[in-house]
């Protein structure tokens, strides 16, 4: 064999080999391309929280103080109102049992609606004290209100429309994640910690910790990694190993997040960020290294935000600020009118 045929085989060879030893590493979405593609304004009196996306439906939930709104985001206008949740929250989904719930912190009540007709089905009175997140988990087939003046959760069965039982948490619970698979996790506020619910028994598990995060708020998962990402108020993601409990990284965001969705098909977590007024977008590159590939240009006030699997679109609510947040951490007022909906995406 001549010499150089000799050094293009190794050179071959030793280059297949690299590849199949190196870790795999997620090809990086063109984020930048990212922006705010339509405003949509709704207008009306009343704060916001959480929103939820019914993908099946293509129905958008909007949280409005007494209120939900309700958004068809192919028509780009708003299709109904969900009226009676005083204190609301979040919004859960079921599909199998076509059901909507919402979370009315001033009541301690879940509002139960048809995702059809949007009518209002019953009302489940009895949560623990201002119940905040509210989930939907497919292994116990049970809804979980979060409570969080009362530092518990309260499980519904959706069948009977009645409360399950409600347990005591460590501390003050805020958004939550579930695995499918049978555990719930919970950001809690005032610990910096999440805590790892078995849903098939309602017991408390575990508490992780989450590093040097401060007052986590959003939560969200990748089932297929087995991932956890929760957005802080000092401007850090803490991704952390859902089944050893471990942290594998902490990324830098913007300031004031209170939202993070994770897209699987291409791999990025996106924080809100109020104060900031942007999105950053996360790249997985592999299960424990993450990379910063986008800050999103949104507005002020744009904290919580709603995923879009199919266009992988994301929608956040937002108002005009009468002016800037003050160091007391207040929220402040609003121009009136000035509620909208914004989509980000990629033309």
């Amino acid at each position: 064999m001549i010499p150089s045929m000799q050094r293009y085989l190794r050179a071959t060879l030793a280059s297949a080999l690299l590849m199949l030893g190196a870790p795999h590493v997620a090809a990086a979405p063109q984020a930048a391309d990212y922006r705010v593609l339509s405003r949509l304004q709704l207008g009306g009196t009343g704060g916001w929280d959480y929103l939820n996306f019914d993908a099946q439906r293509r129905h958008l939930f909007i949280s409005r103080g007494d209120r939900v709104q309700v958004v068809d985001v192919d028509q780009g206008k708003l299709i109904g109102t969900i009226p009676g949740t005083q204190g609301v929250h979040g919004i859960a989904i079921d599909q199998a049992m076509h059901h909507g719930y919402t979370s009315n912190g001033q009541s301690a009540s879940v509002t139960v609606f048809d995702l059809d007709t949007l009518a209002t089905v019953a009302v489940i009175q009895g949560t623990g004290e201002k119940p905040d997140a509210i989930i939907y988990d497919a292994a116990s087939k049970h809804v979980f209100t979060l409570n969080g003046k009362g530092r518990s959760f309260s499980v519904i069965d959706p069948v009977r429309n009645e409360i399950v039982t409600t347990v005591a948490l460590p501390g003050k619970p805020e958004f939550a994640a579930a695995d499918e698979a049978g555990h719930v996790y919970v950001n809690l506020e005032d610990r910096a910690q999440l805590v790892e619910i078995n849903s098939l028994t309602n017991a408390v598990m575990t508490t992780l910790s989450l590093g040097s995060c401060q007052a986590p708020t959003g939560l969200a998962i990748d089932n297929r990694k087995h991932r956890l990402f929760s957005v802080c108020d000092n401007q850090q993601m803490a991704v952390v190993n859902a089944q050893d409990g471990k942290l594998v990284a902490s990324v830098p965001i913007g300031d004031g997040p209170d939202a993070v969705v994770f897209d699987e098909a291409t791999s990025t977590a996106f924080s809100a960020n109020g104060e900031s007024g942007t999105i950053t977008a996360v790249h997985q590159d592999d299960a424990d290294h993450y990379s910063v590939i986008a800050n999103i240009s949104t507005q002020p006030s744009a904290r919580t935000l709603a995923l879009d699997p199919k266009l992988h679109r994301l929608y956040l609510s937002a108002a005009q600020w009468v002016s800037p947040p003050s160091a007391g951490g207040a929220r402040p007022a609003v121009v009136p009118d000035s509620f909208t909906l914004l989509t980000v995406g990629r033309p």
